[in-house]
């Protein structure tokens, strides 16, 4: 759920690495009010020689106190890393700014040039941002690389305070000849919305620098994650991408699939709580498939993601070697659902790569399709976005009518019938006929839906698979003693040492095996081995 994603975040953030050089307060849980309070602090930062970091978070600093740390910091020139968060708990709203002034202002006379400036957890609101505006356009600044400022409440105003500061650095570091290069950007939880995420993706795609981008729960819609979309195809070695708990829905989550493609170094990606549905989903399958060769871990959560769909995300991480991690728990799956998950990743042999699917939602209602809908809808209605950081620089992924594959993946006999007149060509050119196993299983799900009352679909079954096996039998290589092994071992008519599931036997599968032993293609001298598994 999005709590754990803060709390993980919150841990990450704790776990920054001791620096050579560094002087530490962290965590006392002391309140400093004035100089005098911190008298002992400012004379062990003056001796301390070679200062390059200073860990302040976890007690409570007032204007007095912080101007007289910034005193003492203004000769550090060495100063690269400032850890600090959560340092001004119980202050004033109006305490904030002047506090950071002061310390900003004192590196920037100290010649500083920073690496990481941490000062998540303050909730110093828009104001807090201005605070931090001039030593964000400075010099000092111009060697960040990573800027944390996870729960600070920033709004809307502080967003686009921050992309203004950030797009002033970048210009003037880049007239200098040294371009800033931001590589690990994290603000979750400052209600951002549409405005400010579209603000920020502007500095972002101009700084093409990033590695990782945090921004977790921060109200932010379609038109905000497409922008981000866009922003993310100029950053070519984004490696963690983090939109825990804001809402693409279908929109978003097609522009986010289309940014995917561009990229080839993303190694987690978090996209749970963000409703980015089936249509989503499927885009984002895509994508993978195409490319994301690196892949650690996919988290889409508590999606609105059905069966099919969900499926088809499974199939998608087939050949990431380096996946460790596949989360489609609070779904729409079903029971079935669930269990064809598992089964696709237990056949990939990832099988405990799968997260937990006890949170399942069921298969959704019949009209949940409708009122989704109804919301794009709405939604194009209420916002319509003219920026074109909003435009994804390429087409934007179409959502297919059902195919072959999403058939074998949820067998129906009213998707047999959309296929149409070409169903069985594109079952040809589907289904892998030099794989024996995989043509068993495309017999078995195709004949699935065999009806002999429907003449329409018994016709539309018995047309695919005799355009399969015709093709598989006139093939040379085809090794058709093993699909009949397969075929007897999927039906639970012969163990196998591979431990394969058999599947539930329908009278179809009986049915349309009569029909084909019947056929000219099928070799006579593999009938009577059929025959003596079916007669015990």
């Amino acid at each position: 759920m999005a709590t754990d994603a803060v709390a993980q975040l919150a841990d990450s953030l704790a776990k920054t690495q001791v620096t050579e050089g560094e002087l530490s307060y962290k965590g006392q849980g002391r309140k400093f009010d004035n100089a005098q309070s911190v008298e002992e602090m400012v004379k062990e930062i003056q001796e301390f020689k070679g200062l390059q970091a200073l860990r302040l978070e976890g007690n409570t600093y007032g204007v007095e106190a912080a101007q007289a740390i910034a005193k003492a910091l203004e000769t550090k020139s060495e100063f690269k890393y400032c850890y600090w968060s959560d340092m001004f708990t119980g202050r004033l709203r109006s305490e904030i700014p002047p506090a950071l002034n002061s310390l900003g202002a004192a590196l920037m006379t100290a010649g500083a040039r920073l690496t990481v400036l941490d000062l998540s957890d303050n909730a110093f609101g828009p104001d807090g941002v201005k605070g931090i505006e001039k030593l964000l356009k400075s010099t000092a600044c111009h060697t960040l690389q990573e800027l944390r400022l996870n729960n600070c409440g920033m709004g809307i105003g502080g967003g686009k305070i921050l992309a203004a500061a950030l797009t002033e650095c970048y210009k003037q570091s880049s007239s200098q000849g040294t371009p800033l290069g931001l590589k690990v950007f994290i603000a979750g939880r400052n209600r951002l919305e549409n405005d400010g995420a579209t603000a920020l993706a502007q500095a972002f795609q101009l700084m093409g620098s990033l590695e990782e981008v945090h921004v977790p729960q921060n109200g932010i819609n379609h038109p905000g994650v497409t922008a981000l979309a866009t922003a993310m195809q100029h950053n070519p070695q984004l490696r963690v991408l983090n939109l825990n708990d804001n809402t693409f829905t279908k929109k978003g989550a097609i522009a986010m699939a289309q940014a995917l493609k561009h990229l080839r170094s993303v190694q987690v990606i978090n996209f749970g709580d963000c409703l980015v549905r089936s249509e989503g989903a499927i885009a984002i399958a895509e994508a993978i498939t195409e490319g994301l060769p690196i892949l650690k871990e996919l988290n889409l959560s508590f999606g609105e993601i059905t069966g099919e769909a969900a499926l088809l995300v499974a199939q998608s991480v087939e050949g990431k070697a380096t996946l460790e991690k596949l989360d489609l728990n609070g779904n729409c799956l079903g029971e079935e659902g669930c269990d064809a998950v598992r089964e696709v990743m237990d056949g990939l042999n990832m099988g405990d790569l799968l997260g937990s699917l006890s949170d399942d939602e069921g298969e959704p209602e019949e009209d949940d399709d409708e009122d989704e809908d109804d919301e794009e809808e709405e939604d194009d209605d209420v916002e319509e976005e003219d920026s074109s950081v909003n435009q994804v620089s390429s087409p934007l992924s179409v959502p297919r009518p059902p195919d072959a594959s999403s058939f074998l993946c949820f067998p129906s006999p009213d998707k047999l019938l959309k296929l149409g007149t070409k169903r069985a060509l594109l079952f040809e050119q589907q289904v892998d006929v030099a794989d024996a196993g995989k043509t068993a299983e495309a017999f078995l799900k195709i004949s699935s839906v065999y009806n002999e009352e429907d003449k329409d679909v018994k016709s539309a079954v018995l047309d695919s698979i005799d355009a399969i096996l015709r093709k598989a039998f006139a093939n040379p290589s085809f090794q058709g003693y093993n699909f009949i092994s397969s075929l007897l071992v999927m039906l639970g008519l012969l163990k196998s040492e591979d431990k394969v599931k058999p599947v539930r036997v329908v009278p179809g599968h009986l049915q349309t095996l009569e029909y084909v032993v019947r056929q000219d293609y099928f070799p006579q001298d593999h009938i009577a081995v059929l025959e003596a598994f079916m007669s015990r």
